[in-house]
């Protein structure tokens, strides 16, 4: 496992599996939150990680959504640190727990156990947003699956991102069609990095973006054309 401190507050933590797979750990006040559990094979890595940090114990794991490829290191997480609590989106609990199979899917699968995910919260102001958590803002970003949600750290000016894009070479890139529920919307989704303007952009299967608000314009029109 490669380990990267991509900014003040946050590490990428990166393994291959014939493609990369990142999650990314967030020193707090309270201890650590990480963003996405990545694949079974990653558990040991992880853990290895946060007691070598020394920044306290693991308090949350947050999901930007719930396909397999980012929940597999749960289980293992939990047996250390059973005290942590795991967020995601309430739109992706019918689709992660077995219920209904995910857009585009022929069959449900269970990724995460009912009852074990706690809903990301909203905001007590009556507008309908996510609410904060840790020193995380909270953006639902739909389109690679309905309950999609991106991370911005605004004090490192890091937006996790999850399976929002793909990458190379630094230029962003669609999702992986295969694996979208729904194209158009996953672009659209995109808004959110001319919103936001953060300074780096980091995705699970692809290298980071630095200042991605200045390929916005021609990544929205290559999709389109793409589509």
């Amino acid at each position: 496992m490669k380990i990267e401190r991509i900014s003040e507050h946050i590490w990428s933590l990166r393994s291959w599996m014939i493609i990369p797979f990142r999650v990314w750990v967030v020193k707090e006040k309270d201890g650590v939150t990480l963003v996405d559990a990545g694949i079974p094979a990653m558990t040991k890595g992880i853990l290895r990680f946060i007691g070598k940090l020394q920044a306290g114990p693991l308090k949350r794991i947050v999901l930007t959504h719930g396909h397999s490829d980012h929940v597999g290191a749960i289980a293992g997480l939990l047996a250390k640190y059973p005290d942590a609590d795991v967020y995601a989106h309430e739109i992706e609990f019918p689709y992660m727990e077995g219920r209904e199979p995910y857009p585009r899917r022929k069959k449900a699968g269970q990724t995460v156990r009912p009852g074990l995910a706690k809903p990301l919260k909203t905001n007590e102001d009556g507008g309908g947003g996510l609410a904060a958590i840790g020193s995380l803002s909270v953006y639902h970003t739909p389109g690679h699956s309905p309950g999609h949600v991106a991370y911005y750290h605004e004090q490192d000016g890091v937006l996790l991102a999850g399976d929002m894009f793909t990458s190379s070479k630094g230029r962003l890139r669609r999702p992986m069609p295969m694996f979208t529920a729904d194209m158009d919307e996953a672009v659209r989704s995109s808004e959110i990095v001319r919103k936001l303007r953060p300074a780096r952009l980091e995705i699970c299967h692809g290298g980071p973006v630095l200042e991605p608000a200045a390929q916005l314009d021609a990544y929205q029109a290559a999709a389109s054309r793409a589509n």
